[in-house]
């Protein structure tokens, strides 16, 4: 499991954790003998109410998480449903989770939208069910929240910067990062974020979720469906993604880099409190510094 209550994260990755990553021999550029980390993969199983819902690949942490996080995220637990069991078998590796009442996944199990998620990402049913009537709250997003939550983040230990090949999510609350995932696919990060939130009664309605993920068409919809007014990334984004962005009224910030970002949607949640300029001195002086040690 990750680290929990790491320095001022709720949750931190825990890149030395030996279960998520192998050690890999090879031979670099010259010939030279080299060995590297790389991110497990793991099949895990979701079963709702004893029907099989679907196979998931990921690194295998959290997978409780996972399991609430991706059934609410397509529309199977609805708001208000009480839930009875959660039981993970390491073993088997699958999640078994239990409701008190009916659900009406078989419908959805019909009609399946393979998405563009790293690790092939599953939509069933419409991929725009739940967002006709949508409303998000007008919180506002200051820039000196976002400069600080990136500088945060990108200096965290984590398994993106010990072995790459991986993605991760951030629940924030103003300048504060709470929740750090990582996942082979970035649905599956967003995922367990989602099903934390729902594990503690957590509101989105003051959250941000910072991805390194591109801001595509399933992000929005997941971030939207979570109740998160803004959705922030260090990547680019897809037309679809900012199209319904745009009809949701999702804050939708990409290609964040330093002291540069591009806002295509909400932009009227912005409260520009912090000079780029500012932003990119105190950079320098940290590399400055970093360079000295």
């Amino acid at each position: 499991m990750g680290r929990e209550g790491a320095g001022r994260f709720l949750i931190a990755p825990d890149p030395g954790d030996a279960r998520l990553t192998r050690a890999v021999k090879g031979v670099d550029e010259a010939g030279a003998s080299a060995e590297i980390s790389v991110v497990e993969e793991r099949p895990l199983t979701i079963f709702l109410n004893g029907q099989e819902i679907v196979t998931v690949m990921t690194i295998g942490d959290y997978p409780e998480y996972l399991a609430l996080g991706f059934l609410r995220n397509q529309g199977m637990l609805q708001p208000g449903e009480r839930i009875s069991g959660v039981d993970f078998d390491a073993e088997l590796e699958t999640v078994v989770l239990r409701t008190d009442g009916e659900t009406s996944y078989e419908e959805k199990l019909k009609k399946k939208t393979r998405t563009s998620g790293c690790a092939v990402g599953t939509v069933f049913g419409d991929v725009m069910e739940g967002l006709e009537d949508l409303t998000l709250p007008d919180a506002e997003l200051r820039t000196s929240w976002l400069y600080s939550l990136a500088q945060a983040i990108n200096r965290t230990p984590s398994l993106y910067l010990s072995a790459g090949a991986i993605h991760g999510t951030v629940l924030c609350e103003a300048d504060r990062a709470l929740v750090y995932m990582e996942d082979v696919g970035r649905h599956n990060a967003v995922d367990k974020i989602a099903g934390w939130m729902l594990s503690n009664e957590v509101s989105g309605n003051d959250k941000i979720l910072y991805t390194t993920g591109r801001l595509t068409s399933e992000m929005v919809i997941k971030c939207s469906l979570m109740g998160i007014p803004a959705l922030v990334s260090r990547s680019g984004f897809t037309a679809w993604g900012v199209e319904i962005a745009r009809e949701v009224g999702l804050t939708l910030i990409g290609r964040m880099r330093g002291h540069r970002f591009v806002c295509l949607s909400g932009e009227r949640r912005l409260v520009r409190d912090a000079e780029p300029a500012h932003v990119m001195s105190e950079e320098r002086r940290h590399q400055r510094k970093g360079s000295r040690r």
